[in-house]
């Protein structure tokens, strides 16, 4: 059974919420949420997971999911990460792919 609310069903689009799990499904989990969650979404998110494993999963696992404005949001209010940390590139859907 999922601990994830119902209320969470429009973030989480992909997959029936009431399958996902919280351990195995959590880089798809907080992407979407940090991506296209509200703030009730984000403080559920922070309650989850530690604060440490949501900056690590966005950090080590980018998905280009984000718009610029979300992105630049997450990245310096959300989770504090300095902007030379990373790059937007591989997050802002609006960016051409990086090969190589």
């Amino acid at each position: 059974m999922s601990n994830i609310p119902k209320s969470l069903q429009g973030i989480l689009w992909s997959a029936d919420v009431s399958k996902l799990d919280i351990s195995k499904n959590k880089g798809y989990i907080i992407h979407q949420i940090l991506a296209y969650g509200s703030l009730k979404d984000l403080a559920w998110l922070f309650k989850t997971y530690k604060s440490s494993e949501i900056k690590n999963v966005f950090i080590e696992y980018p998905e280009k999911d984000y718009t610029e404005k979300a992105f630049n949001f997450v990245q310096k209010i959300v989770l504090d990460i300095p902007q030379e940390a990373i790059d937007k590139r591989y997050y802002v859907k609006t960016y051409p792919r990086i090969i190589g």
